[in-house]
């Protein structure tokens, strides 16, 4: 018989995703067959899966974890907002419309039973399955027709654990206050407590864990350090960027322009950890700053509305003389769009209807369609002389004359993206591809960064059992094997 536990939060970014991902490590090293599944998830952050749909990154994360392919089931219903026209709708990796967020609380009735059926077809499989909600479990406003946090585990009879981000300070209240705000049916789903991200010394706090236990009834499963590492993993969404960012002070200068609809920003994640490079993500009203070397135009999932958000802040202005001064500029999916002619979306698939001049950097024009690419893809990369693999996740086709010089050459004989006749704008559809060590040192030796000897998809690996190591020593796994019905 399958078992299954859900780790629900008392609010966001308390840690869930990344502790589902430990779990799921610790419990494979034991031989356990586990698998990740979310049943909601607002994020623009998604991975293209095995089966030809989309999830998102933190699942194919804990997918990883878990030593397993990413796949549809693990987070049949996807959000991802866009702008004023509300949300991407995705249901078991396709797009089914979208909506803003009073008409989708209206839709959510429909949404169960496509979660219970890609819920059903992973506990046939697997030993354990690791649930994670979304946001927090007593946000009782959207607690009518809930499929991500308490309206699942009534549904699915699964037992919770409630995990309270001790490093924001107020984590007795967090989850105290979550009991008193619970009814008393869903309350009942709960049977323990994590106290995540804690700093210093841990008898100090032995006080608080015995009085939420006295205040709950709840059993204290651990209280789990700080895990600095983490930043090394792919985060789920844009909240952390704005939060910090990469303050490596030496080195090779990259500037991203930090977009309100920012996408798949994972891309970026090679590039940070690499020593000799310096990641600078300009937040509002920020210049580029005058030693960069290279600008990145990321992903997003409105590229309009972030093209405006783009020139409201002067970036506009900054980029094109930095070109002026012979720096260089790539674009990734809908940053590769902004650097053309001009996007037109006479659809409205990203928003309002309409279209609007882009940088002019590269002599492209691109037309925005309902149909959405996704696949995998690998080939050779004509503009960095190496190989590459990554995902292609996009909407929209683009043509030009700088498609004569493809920045990407793909296997199956296609090409992607295009490059300026000096060589230094480009731009393709394809994301993932720093992720490559030899593409992404052959970019570093165009920027004349040091040499570096960093393999990322190992030291990923190497992080996910560092952070499995880290849950086993700091949580009672065997307590979670027994409460997993």
């Amino acid at each position: 018989m399958s078992r299954t536990l859900m780790l629900q939060g008392t609010g966001s970014d308390v840690g869930k995703s990344l502790l589902v991902a430990g779990l799921a490590r610790a419990f494979a090293n034991r031989g356990v067959r586990v698998a990740p599944f979310k049943p909601q998830n607002m994020s623009n952050n998604a991975a293209v899966t095995s089966d030809g749909g989309e999830i998102g990154r933190a699942q194919a994360l804990q997918a990883r974890a878990a030593r397993l392919t990413p796949r549809i089931d693990m987070n049949p219903v996807l959000l991802k907002p866009q702008g004023a026209s509300g949300a991407q709708i995705i249901v078991q990796g396709r797009v089914v419309g979208q909506a803003k967020a009073r008409d989708y609380q209206d839709l959510k009735p429909r949404l169960m039973q496509p979660v219970l059926e890609s819920y059903a077809r992973l506990r046939a499989e697997a030993e354990l399955v690791i649930v994670e909600g979304a946001g927090s479990a007593a946000e009782i406003n959207l607690r009518k027709n809930d499929i991500a946090n308490m309206g699942f585990a009534r549904e699915a009879d699964v037992p919770v654990v409630l995990v309270g981000d001790i490093d924001r300070g107020g984590v007795i209240a967090q989850l105290v206050g979550c009991k008193a705000a619970l009814g008393d049916d869903d309350a009942a789903m709960i049977e323990g407590f994590i106290v995540n991200k804690f700093r210093g010394d841990a008898s100090l706090f032995d006080d608080g864990l015995r009085f939420v236990e006295a205040r709950t009834g709840w059993r204290s499963l651990g209280l789990v350090p700080f895990f600095e590492a983490a930043a090394r993993l792919p985060a789920e969404d844009a909240f952390g960027l704005r939060m910090r960012s990469h303050d490596q002070r030496n080195g090779v200068t990259i500037a991203v322009p930090l977009l309100p609809h920012i996408a798949n920003f994972d891309d970026l994640d090679p590039l940070k950890a690499e020593p000799g490079v310096r990641v600078v993500f300009l937040k509002d009203g920020e210049p580029l700053p005058p030693e960069t070397q290279l600008v990145i135009l990321p992903g997003s999932k409105a590229t309009i509305a972030d093209l405006a958000a783009l020139r409201d802040n002067g970036w506009d202005i900054d980029i094109l003389a930095h070109v002026r001064r012979g720096g260089r500029v790539f674009g990734i999916c809908g940053g590769y769009q902004m650097l053309g002619r001009v996007i037109r979306d006479p659809l409205g698939v990203e928003g309002v209807a309409g279209e609007a001049q882009g940088l002019g950097l590269l002599d492209i024009e691109t037309t925005l369609t309902g149909e959405k690419t996704l696949a995998p893809v690998s080939g050779h990369a004509p503009l960095f002389d190496a190989p590459f693999c990554g995902y292609e996740m996009h909407v929209g086709a683009t043509n030009g004359s700088d498609c004569a010089r493809p920045a990407l050459q793909l296997a199956d004989g296609r090409a992607d993206g295009a490059t300026s006749r000096d060589g230094r704008v480009a731009g393709a559809y394809a994301h993932g591809i720093f992720a490559d060590d030899s593409l992404r040192a052959s970019l570093l030796r165009t920027l004349g960064a040091p040499q570096s000897s960093l393999r990322y998809e190992e030291s990923i690996e190497v992080t996910l059992d560092a952070l499995a190591a880290h849950c086993a020593r700091h949580i009672d796994l065997d307590a979670l094997w027994e409460m997993a019905r």
